[in-house]
């Protein structure tokens, strides 16, 4: 069998300016990627179904890529809490801990760059904007050498990406022809090629890993797999975080892409249908105590009121202001009554009172309502 260039011109302290172009010369539709792919593209069409069964997008969009953020910004060692992002999701102040500021970037990151597929395909100029958002920072695509990736335990480097704008930039115009032009191949098997690749060029200076995981959601709704970002990936990833690093490396050293492909298809299905779980548990839910105001509370019952508190789970009374449900005072008076049959619960946080919908944050908590998934 011909030995690959990239066997011949790796070395993990030399800046990789043989990163091979895409397609991958290897074939990457293996009886096994393929069998594989089929699984996980019917794992995707009933997560699409069931979030069309939710009228109200913005409950969906509002938690699952909280949810993504979290665990995105975790394989970073960026470290919060579900309840702290959505504490602070709102919030305008400087209350929030460094950690929760950054890992709310990311989801803001991720509807920037939801709301920019609506002008364009995905592109470089919308990875540039994903990673500048999460990094808070005008960055732009690494014009000075000197980045290495290391061992945390024992400091050693096991991947230097390559050096040079120019050719960064020529290596991510190759890899924005492929994720658009190569339609003959599957788009999760893209997916796998495409994450693999954009992380290898490693086109910033920080930021990278989560821009890629961005990426990946873009992706997934650019091709029309996805209607809104709603796969909650990154949890694969932190749950099997070495083996997710230890196979992308492979891909570099000894060009195992089969490996790779298996490992992202398996990571979209299996999240697929955890993300699906979740998302009909959140229906059941929010039907549920639908049906609980409409039945305690008929003279302030809306369906847009239960909306709400399932939107903003720590719910303020300008929420119910700013979507036109009701003036402050009786606003106030509204979620006040809600506490009072145990739907809410009210807490001070400064100079205002917060009202949780503490059956909401429970299920967007690692197994909630899905008996310990």
């Amino acid at each position: 069998m011909k030995t690959e260039n990239i066997d011949m011109t790796f070395r993990p302290e030399r800046p990789y300016n043989d990163l091979p172009l895409l397609p991958p010369s290897r074939d990457i539709e293996t009886k096994s990627i393929l069998k594989a792919c089929t699984e996980a593209r019917v794992a995707l069409t009933e997560l699409l179904v069931s979030g069309q069964l939710i009228p109200n997008q913005a409950v969906l969009i509002s938690s699952i890529p909280l949810l993504e953020a979290q665990a995105s910004s975790e394989i970073e060692n960026i470290v919060t809490t579900t309840d702290r992002l959505f504490r602070f999701v709102n919030e305008e102040s400087n209350q929030a801990d460094a950690a929760t500021k950054e890992a709310l970037r990311y989801r803001t990151a991720l509807r920037e760059g939801f709301r920019l597929l609506e002008q364009r395909p995905l592109s470089t100029s919308i990875a540039v904007k994903v990673c500048r958002t999460i990094k808070g920072l005008d960055l732009d695509i690494r014009a000075t050498p000197g980045t290495a990736l290391v061992n945390e335990a024992t400091g050693a480097v096991i991947y230097t990406p390559p050096d040079g704008q120019d050719l960064l930039r020529d290596k991510l115009a190759n890899w924005e022809r492929y994720i658009h032009e190569a339609e003959d191949i599957d788009p999760i098997i893209r997916l796998a090629v495409m994450h693999y690749q954009f992380e290898a060029i490693h086109p910033f200076t920080d930021g990278n890993g989560r821009t890629g995981r961005v990426l990946n959601l873009l992706f997934l709704v650019d091709k029309g797999l996805l209607e809104i970002p709603i796969l909650y990936l990154s949890r694969y990833i932190i749950r099997n975080k070495s083996l997710y690093y230890q196979r992308l490396l492979a891909v570099t050293t000894n060009s195992e892409w089969e490996n790779w492909i298996l490992f992202m298809i398996e990571a979209v299905k299996e999240t697929a249908q955890w993300s699906t779980l979740k998302i009909r548990a959140i229906r059941d839910l929010l039907n549920e105590t639908t049906a609980r105001i409409r039945q305690e509370l008929p003279k302030i019952y809306s369906r847009e009121l239960a909306e709400i508190i399932f939107v903003n789970p720590y719910c303020r009374i300008g929420d119910l202001v700013d979507s036109g449900i009701a003036k402050r005072q009786t606003a106030s008076t509204y979620l006040k009554a809600l506490v009072e049959i145990g739907v809410l619960r009210e807490i001070k946080s400064g100079r205002e009172n917060l009202f949780i919908n503490p059956a909401m944050l429970d299920l967007l908590s690692e197994g909630g309502g899905l008996n310990g998934a």
